[in-house]
């Protein structure tokens, strides 16, 4: 499997809380060997899997953690609200969002597409820059456990390395 894992922080931006605690963690390339996807989500843990595009407007998860993989296209997704990270994903990569990390699609081909699944299949929320929800949603960011396998690797890999500390 020939993959580059990145990571980086996001702070509150006064809109979107983030996640300061845990970063977005980048997998380029992880499905470009022909790896199913959803099965292989699954066999991790991370349940609850659908298929479809990503919002273009800001929104955010407080009750738990997201992985999006990119099933066909090319998108970029802005990450962490309007002063956030642009990031240029392809068929094939992936990316973990902790819980309160903002997301939008800002742009993508026409065949643009992704699987999401969240640890042990948690039933989403779905927030918006509402600045009367940011003190109920801080509080369910902070009480999000971490998961106990990467939605790739498992047991071990990039996720548990750079979220357990």
């Amino acid at each position: 499997m020939n993959m580059d894992v990145t990571s980086f922080y996001l702070k509150d931006d006064g809109q979107i809380p983030n996640n300061s605690d845990l970063p977005v963690v980048v997998y380029k390339g992880a499905f470009d060997d022909g790896l199913p996807i959803q099965e292989t989500f699954q066999q991790h843990n991370w349940k609850g899997s659908w298929t479809g595009d990503v919002f273009d407007f800001h929104h955010y998860h407080s009750n738990t953690h997201e992985v999006l993989a990119v099933k066909e296209g090319e998108a970029t997704i802005l990450v962490g609200g309007d002063e956030g990270e642009r990031l240029q994903l392809k068929k094939g990569d992936a990316i973990v969002l902790p819980a309160g990390t903002g997301h939008k699609k800002l742009e993508s081909s026409h065949d643009f597409e992704v699987v999401g699944a969240y640890p042990n299949g948690a039933s989403y929320n779905t927030r918006k820059q509402d600045p009367a929800d940011r003190t109920q949603a801080i509080s369910e960011i902070k009480n999000v456990p971490v998961p106990n396998q990467d939605p790739i690797f498992g047991e071990e890999g990039p996720l548990l390395e750079k979220w357990i500390k």
